[in-house]
């Protein structure tokens, strides 16, 4: 039987679509982390069927942003006394920086290294961002 203890002071990151718990594990560099992480792959819920959950036994600083763009569908416990104190619940973000990357050859960004690549959200429902400079669209799935 796992057994995982309760946080005293950290972030749980939950109803993450399973088989994406990786994704977010190695985006936030956990594996490097001093601190206690417990990892849970393929976790029974009654809402999702299976679910990854990440626990950090410590806080530390997260970009919702890109765990928004990983599945918005995750939500954030922070954690202080053994009491959840708020749950952030993700949403795709309005633009991402250096996250997704434009492949129009004739970009600005193709030629000039210097320049982020910057993509704004285009439309939610598809989930489609459009490159700042070249107007190229690229889907959060290329991301995942």
């Amino acid at each position: 039987m796992l057994i995982i203890d309760k946080i005293k002071n950290g972030i749980v990151i939950d109803h993450i679509k399973a088989g994406q718990g990786v994704r977010v594990f190695d985006w936030l560099s956990l594996g490097k982390s001093p601190h206690t992480i417990a990892f849970v792959v393929n976790a029974s819920s009654p809402q999702m069927g299976k679910k990854d959950i990440i626990k950090i036994y410590d806080t530390i600083d997260i970009n919702y942003d890109i765990l928004g763009l990983i599945d918005p569908d995750i939500t954030v416990n922070i954690i202080e006394n053994e009491i959840v104190t708020q749950k952030i619940t993700l949403q795709l973000p309005e633009y991402v920086e250096n996250v997704l990357f434009c492949k129009n050859p004739r970009c600005i960004t193709s030629t000039e290294k210097y320049i982020p690549h910057i993509f704004h959200l285009a439309d939610r429902i598809s989930e489609i961002y459009r490159c700042e400079y070249c107007d190229e669209t690229r889907g959060a799935e290329d991301f995942r």
